[in-house]
């Protein structure tokens, strides 16, 4: 008995007759859900249907679950690909395995579809999207703690996560006993105090309902606050990615990619709302 720790659950699915449900999925449907119900309630409050938000996510789900897998699959090659493999087995999301830096780009590009038959622009929608998104992330963590993934460095802190031994994500040469940093939960906590901020800046500012203008601004605040707490993460992740361009791990790079964009978002944001407030000022005193 390992005191003051957390201990992984002894399952990862039920059994619902013939089904076999793997919480991972449970997780991730949930997040989804619950996702859609945030952007479009804000939909609607920015003059939009609420619907807009189930019709474009019809769009964007599944191009971000295979894109998602693509990703994983693709970093971690020796997982899937090796003398009497069985090939089917990239298909099984329900094992874990769905990068979210996969399931953001290739679910753009649904969600873009998506918009273009809802006409409702793009950055409308991920604006509506941003905080929602957040927390799809941080319920879909809680399918990596039944999975036993998603954890750093061994850690003798009270909060040190435990992993079966017996398990494959055991990492070899450690003794049994050893506690890991629970990168699932302070993922979790990170994207909830995200979308919380969020919403908090946007209601400080006034921009109840104007925040959803197409300026990009609240996804690039997402982007910011997602790239800079992943890349933090990544950087004590014990994991078997083996893409690492530079001796850098791609998730690493990745999430620092993806500030990098949340920056320029948020600075062409500024520059819009400056100029549509510079220019009737402008103009009334040219006319004058």
């Amino acid at each position: 008995m390992i005191p003051a720790s957390i201990p992984s659950p002894t399952i990862s699915y039920f059994n619902l007759g013939p089904l076999q449900v793997h919480f991972y999925a449970l997780c991730i449907l949930a997040g989804i859900i619950l996702a859609i119900l945030i952007t479009g309630k804000r939909l609607e409050r920015a003059g939009h249907p609420r619907s807009a938000a189930i019709d474009i996510a019809l769009w964007g789900v599944p191009f971000g679950i295979v894109g998602g897998r693509l990703y994983h699959v693709v970093t971690h090659p020796g997982d899937y690909f090796y003398p009497g493999a069985d090939l089917w087995r990239t298909l099984y999301v329900w094992e874990g395995g769905i990068a979210i830096f996969g399931a953001v780009v290739f679910g753009t590009l649904g969600l873009w579809i998506g918009a273009r038959r809802a006409h409702i622009p793009l950055l409308v929608f991920l604006d509506a999207l941003a905080p929602g998104m957040l927390v799809a992330q941080a319920v879909g963590r809680l399918g990596n703690y039944f999975n036993q993934e998603l954890y750093g460095t061994p850690t003798k802190l009270p909060w040190g996560l435990q992993i079966d031994p017996l398990s494959p994500a055991f990492p070899p040469g450690l003794p049994p006993g050893t506690l890991f940093h629970p990168l699932f939960l302070y993922e979790l906590l990170w994207n909830l105090g995200g979308a919380l901020l969020i919403i908090i800046i946007e209601r400080t500012a006034h921009h109840d309902r104007t925040e959803l203008n197409g300026t990009g601004a609240t996804l690039g605040m997402y982007l910011v606050w997602y790239g800079i707490g992943r890349a933090w993460f990544e950087s004590f992740r014990l994991d078997p990615t083996e893409w690492a361009p530079l001796g850098i791990k791609i998730n690493l790079i990745t999430a620092l990619v993806a500030a990098v964009v949340g920056v320029a978002l948020l600075l062409r944001a500024r520059r819009l709302v400056r100029t549509a407030t510079i220019a009737p000022k402008y103009e009334t005193v040219s006319a004058s």
